[in-house]
């Protein structure tokens, strides 16, 4: 974040020539909150009525084109990814120079795709609305993994009017009392996770609830702060997104359910950089198999024909999700084992044969042996060779034993890792109640090599049923 003043700064972007009225609006409006304004035009057909701080022009320019080329050739899809792009290296540049403390966007389709790709680049944190017509429905790919908020504007932003006046009111009045909280959050900026106590990772999903929130009590206890993901596919896509970015000091990914939806085709996928992050920054990471026994579809009449006779649970009018087969867990396991195996830092795979979700236990509609151990024969098979270490334990995911058993794996690892030694981690004392060093207490062989560490037999676990 830029060093704040007493008179905090905000990007405007606009398409002038067509809507100068309702920037003019928004910058009087943030301007009466002593804010002051840099307003940035995008505008392609026509000239604006005002002179903006940053012109059209200097937007194309960045872009690497020029304004009259871009009306010549008459390509409204061209004038818009460019105009995009010059706006994103102009707001990025007057960030890198402290300049800006909040960017302001409105407009329909195109000034949301503008504002969007500029918004996405910029710190967590950082204010970021768009007044936008079209602020409903399916927005993931304006929003990506950014904190951007969408305002509706409810009608055209077409003018100021009796209606527009009151949105834009409103979206302006957000926009305000967020820059203006930065200077009350001044002192107490995110530190670095080497700075204070360490900032933990973790993926949950509604059917392995009880193994995160254990555990994030467990690491609370040992003086970790929690940082939890839905493993929705955005929230995956964020956790690699923040890790890459050097938020975290360990990842306890115990829900990897947005890789059956990658596999099969469900529409919670995260992507295929999945699991990666953590790999490549070399941060300590404890991984597991949550909720890989399930694909997330919309309502029953969406899944594909494809898919006609397989076992569904319908979890509510507007979510069903289906078994994976023992093929589609051996890809699964393929995938996710494959990743973890490029890890640079100390890493840990925790195979639950017991049950990987809340609906894959006895008696309940998930529950396959034979696609559980698919899963688990592949994923030991692409991490054969590597230095990750393998554990198979009899428990099930949501038993109190496993998240213990996963936290314990990962203070070993945080531990080795803050010694700067790839090796076992010395035995010690408890920490937070969860017992100390490198082999746990349920695992009787460790390994460096991807071979298994098998765990003994424990009682059968009594799993938490439902999903959120």
């Amino acid at each position: 974040m830029p060093e704040h003043t007493a008179r905090p700064r905000v990007v405007l972007l606009a398409a002038l020539d067509t809507k100068a009225d309702d920037a003019a609006f928004v910058r009087a409006r943030l301007q009466s909150w002593g804010i002051a304004v840099t307003l940035v035009d995008y505008s392609v057909v026509g000239d604006p009525p005002v002179v903006p701080d940053h012109s059209a022009a200097q937007v194309a320019e960045l872009a690497g084109t020029s304004l009259q080329e871009l009306r010549e050739a008459r390509d409204r899809s061209r004038a818009v990814a460019a105009m995009g792009s010059g706006a994103r290296l102009l707001v990025a540049q007057l960030h890198a120079d402290g300049e800006v403390d909040g960017v302001f966007a409105l407009g329909g389709g195109a000034g949301t795709t503008i504002g969007s790709a500029v918004m996405r680049e910029l710190p967590l944190g950082m204010p970021k609305v768009i007044l936008s017509t079209i602020a409903a429905g399916d927005t993931s790919n304006y929003l990506g993994t950014s904190d951007i908020v969408l305002f509706p504007s409810v009608v055209d932003v077409a003018g100021v009017n009796s209606v527009s006046r009151l949105t834009y009111t409103a979206a302006a009045d957000a926009m305000a009392g967020m820059v203006q909280g930065l200077s009350i959050r001044e002192g107490d900026r995110r530190p670095s996770a080497v700075e204070q106590r360490p900032v933990v990772a973790a993926s949950m999903f509604g059917v392995t609830t009880p193994a995160v929130l254990r555990s994030r009590e467990l690491l609370e206890e040992a003086g970790c702060e929690v940082v939890v993901f839905h493993a929705t596919g955005a929230g995956g896509r964020t956790l690699e997104r923040l890790c890459a970015e050097g938020h975290f000091a360990a990842v306890l990914d115990l829900t990897t359910t947005e890789w059956a939806d990658e596999v099969v085709g469900g529409i919670l996928s995260a992507g295929a950089d999945r699991l990666n992050a953590a790999a490549r920054a070399g941060i300590p990471q404890v991984v597991s198999v949550g909720a890989t026994d399930m694909v997330n579809f919309g309502r029953p009449d969406t899944v594909p024909a494809r898919f006609t006779g397989r076992t569904f649970y319908h979890h509510n009018a507007e979510n069903t999700l289906m078994r994976t087969t023992v093929e589609e867990s051996r890809q699964i396991g393929l995938s996710i084992g494959s990743r973890v195996a490029a890890s640079t830092g100390p890493s840990v795979v925790i195979v639950p044969d017991g049950g990987v979700s809340a609906l894959d236990a006895p008696g309940q509609p998930f529950e396959d042996s034979a696609a559980r151990a698919a899963l688990a024969d592949d994923l030991v098979k692409a991490l054969s060779g590597s230095d990750t270490r393998v554990i198979r334990t009899p428990l099930h995911i949501n038993d109190g034993a496993f998240a213990e058993l996963a936290v314990r794996e990962l203070l070993a690892l945080m531990r080795r890792s803050d010694q700067g030694d790839r090796g076992d981690a010395d035995d010690g004392g408890g920490v937070g109640g969860v017992g100390g060093g490198g082999q746990s207490s349920q695992s009787n062989e460790t390994n460096q090599s991807g071979r298994v560490a098998a765990a003994p037999h424990a009682e059968s676990p009594t799993p938490t049923r439902g999903k959120e």
